[in-house]
């Protein structure tokens, strides 16, 4: 998991530089003809890039997007009216079996089938009309780290292209050197707390929920730490019933128009007594966090994560590359 995390920064110039063709040609159809809205099928960390599209294409290109389960194909069986929508299918592998179905279902319904995937030999980029190649190359720990930053990346290309966003252009041209700079923050501050935890809210909101909701994954996956994701607007909404004093969040912090309510919700959740570690922002207890566009920060906030979670990993007793009951390809019926 540490190797492969490390690799990001390489891994993402080499996309970024490869897929740019690509992805210019994919932008300039769209505004030709553009969707009716986007859908995106996915699973695991694959599903967390996918809540972070459906953020960048609804605030950068009003294009209403939403999430379909897999399983509405899978096990139900329906058939969905997809004319005119574009389908964005995210995978490491391509190969669970209820992702390829709803893949298949979203074609034959009419969509326009678009496969972000790292393996492109696999059944899912043969299915699709097109392929985004993620180019992480190999991963053999079974937390996915590189592929998923490769897979926000993607994304934040197509929506730079097809938007005409400058501002994000510049940003990726420099992403690889922003995200060797996070892969070298210091988070050993969030250790002590982390390591006694038993339970521990992850806290985002907008483009950052996707880094919220890929922290509580690996959490649980690699260290054996039960987390749990909320949106910062959600934790009054029934969550923070449960916090206390010592009660352990850690709280992503945006640097776009949601800040200031992730930030005060810090400020509540502290005043509450809980032990609070905020990824960025101002204030006490901070981890460190780089300076980059909005729209990447949680890619940033992203590959610091997975480090510190190796770490956490190690001091809990647990081998982050092999998990209990896990497997690298999950085939979901």
């Amino acid at each position: 998991m540490f190797a492969e995390a490390a690799e990001a920064p390489a891994a993402v110039a080499a996309q970024l530089a490869r897929n740019a063709p690509l992805v210019s040609a994919l932008a300039s159809s769209l505004r030709a003809r553009p969707p009716r809205a986007v859908v995106t099928i996915a699973r695991g960390s694959s599903d967390n890039a996918a809540t972070y599209a459906r953020y960048l294409l609804e605030t950068r290109l009003n294009v209403l997007t939403a999430s379909a389960p897999p399983s509405v194909n899978s096990v139900y069986g329906a058939t969905l009216d997809m004319a005119d929508t574009l389908v964005l299918a995210f995978s490491q592998s391509g190969r669970s079996p209820d992702l390829l179905a709803a893949a298949e279902a979203a074609s034959c319904g009419g969509a326009r089938v678009v496969a972000l995937v790292n393996d492109e030999k696999s059944p899912l980029a043969e299915l699709a009309a097109l392929t985004i190649p993620l180019a992480a190359g190999a991963e053999k720990s079974v937390a996915a780290t590189k592929s998923f930053i490769a897979a926000l990346s993607a994304v934040a290309q197509l929506v730079a292209c097809w938007s005409g966003d400058d501002a994000l252009k510049a940003g990726l041209e420099a992403l690889p050197g922003t995200l060797a700079s996070a892969w070298a923050l210091d988070w050993s501050a969030a250790l002590p707390v982390l390591t006694r935890a038993e339970h521990l809210y992850v806290v985002g909101r907008g483009a950052g929920l996707a880094v919220a909701q890929e922290a509580a994954l690996k959490l649980k996956e690699t260290c054996g730490l039960h987390a749990e994701a909320f949106s910062a607007a959600e934790i009054r909404h029934g969550p923070m019933a449960l916090v206390g004093a010592g009660f352990p969040v850690l709280a992503f912090v945006p640097s776009d128009e949601s800040r200031s309510g992730v930030e005060d919700m810090v400020a509540d959740l502290r005043a509450e007594g809980a032990a609070v570690l905020a990824v960025g922002g101002t204030g006490r207890d901070r981890l460190a966090m780089v300076d980059c566009p909005p729209l990447l920060l949680p890619l940033a906030q992203a590959q610091a994560l997975y480090r510190m979670v190796d770490a956490l990993a190690a001091l809990r007793g647990h081998d982050p590359d092999a998990p209990p009951h896990l497997a690298k390809v999950t085939e979901t019926l």
